[in-house]
């Protein structure tokens, strides 16, 4: 007879093993500064089982108190009641969390957290990891890396080289004030500059003094090209409201075109995945430049979004602007280099006459508008520029270009090595991101290649499964 008790011991007692290892579970958390997310997954084979998503897990920021409410309230979405007795392993990758030392508050902040939230869970898993949100993103590149280069581009920027699934290495990341060059705040906070350089004369002519001067609720009166300015707004470089000036189409400057001001402060607005440069800090996905509001192609085109639709081909074509905030663009009227199209062009000279008392007044209006809010938020002007250097407005080509330059230091300070991999997490340097393609081009000339990563989840469940005694998931790539 073939059954069990005919076949050989051991082999029965592996079956069992398996089958109850079968019902084994994980969950990867990727607590960032705007939401925190839970994901449930099978300790074999990494399939996910289910999610939740909370509010900010900042360990830096949000008091321990609230950290283990939103940690609890997610994992108990991700995880049914039934089910917690099965979880074995779990693993968080949280913004202001390492281990640079046994003692980092951030860390301990995390882990004490954690351990709170899944107590009252009743989850009593056997292995409870916290990592940085950097390193568990690095992990969420294919195949689990244990070693390589990580950065990330939003609203700041960092470089780190991981060793062993951690930081052993940090350049840059030190903030507005003193660093972050390349990153979000920094490219928007350059958009200024260059309105402010033309407003006084001592730069040339760009169509970022008429967003950003629109952005910050400048008068229209006082605007460079108000004189023969379309209803609509310029080439839909957006108004105050995000709706192109005057019932203009898809712009790029206000509340829903550009982001919510409360997901671009903290640490981890500076760069890190889930960040006010990541996920949700610089924009909804309605709002300019798709998921990251970082200027990506996903966002731009509707009405809701930065504006004209995505440049395509080797001219730029776009589709005209009309007056009626209704009307639907073609794909048939090119984009000049001052970023409007063929109807707006006629009526939006590439120097325009700016009195000297507009421009006075401009100035007047604009600084106290800057001045009026937390610098960091600066970073949510990141996608007026990406849109105007797809229109080809040399400045802002010349702003992303620079910023290219700034994010190439820290890689190159920490001596990479040829074909080392770079795994890049942020919204500037997301599939479609505005510096994705120019950093590419020049880090293929140092023999590197960049993997993007939208998040740690994926990295964290490899982390929990790796914390069971699991084999790293080099066959999966989600």
């Amino acid at each position: 007879m073939n059954n069990d008790l005919n076949q050989d011991p051991d082999r029965v007692r592996k079956r069992a093993r398996d089958h109850v290892r079968d019902r084994d579970l994980v969950v990867g958390l990727d607590a960032g500064g705007t939401r925190t997310r839970a994901v449930l997954a099978s300790a074999v084979d990494g399939r996910v089982l289910g999610q939740g998503v909370a509010g900010p897990g900042n360990a830096l920021t949000v008091p321990v108190p609230l950290l283990t409410e939103h940690l609890a309230e997610a994992v108990a979405m991700a995880v049914p009641e039934p089910d917690r007795a099965r979880v074995v392993a779990v693993a968080g990758g949280f913004a202001g969390a390492a281990e640079t030392a046994p003692d980092e508050p951030g860390r301990l902040n995390a882990l004490a957290a954690l351990t709170a939230a899944l107590r009252r869970l009743g989850i009593a898993a056997d292995s409870v990891g916290v990592s940085s949100d950097i390193e568990a993103a690095f992990a969420s590149a294919p195949g689990a890396p244990a070693d390589g280069l990580a950065l990330v581009a939003g609203t700041g920027a960092v470089a780190m080289r991981i060793i062993d699934r951690r930081c052993a290495v940090t350049v840059g990341g030190d903030g507005w004030l003193l660093g972050d060059d390349g990153g979000g705040f920094w490219i928007g906070r350059s958009a200024v500059r260059a309105a402010l350089r033309m407003a006084d004369g001592r730069g040339g002519p760009t169509t970022l003094a008429d967003a950003v001067g629109r952005a910050l609720g400048v008068p229209i009166e006082a605007l460079p090209y108000a004189g023969g300015r379309l209803v609509g707004g310029v080439a839909g470089l957006g108004g105050p409201d995000g709706l192109g000036g005057e019932g203009g189409v898809g712009g790029a400057g206000g509340r829903d075109g550009v982001g919510s001001l409360s997901g671009a402060g903290g640490w981890d607005g500076l760069g890190s995945p889930g960040g006010a440069g990541g996920r949700d800090g610089l924009g909804s996905p309605s709002g300019a430049g798709g998921r990251d509001g970082l200027g990506t192609p996903s966002g731009a085109g509707s009405r809701d979004g930065v504006g004209s639709p995505r440049a395509s081909g080797p001219n730029h074509t776009a589709g005209p602007v009309s007056a009626d905030a209704s009307a639907s663009p073609s794909a048939s009227t090119p984009v000049s280099a001052s970023g409007a199209s063929g109807t707006a062009r006629e009526r939006l000279p590439a120097e325009p006459e700016w009195s000297p008392a507009r421009r006075a007044a401009y100035r007047m209006h604009l600084l106290p508008a800057v001045m009026a809010e937390p610098p960091i938020h600066l970073a949510r002007l990141a996608p007026l520029v990406a849109e105007a250097a797809r229109h080809q407005d040399a400045v802002a080509r010349a702003i992303l270009d620079e910023a290219v330059d700034h994010l190439l230091e820290p890689v190159r300070a920490l001596a990479p090595r040829k074909g080392e991999r770079i795994v890049a997490t942020g919204g500037l340097l997301g599939p479609e991101g505005p510096l994705t393609a120019l950093l590419s081009e020049r880090l293929k000339a140092l023999g590197l290649t960049l993997d993007w990563v939208a998040d740690g989840c994926g990295g964290a469940v490899a982390l929990a499964r790796l914390g069971h005694g699991g084999s790293p998931p080099s066959s999966r790539t989600s």
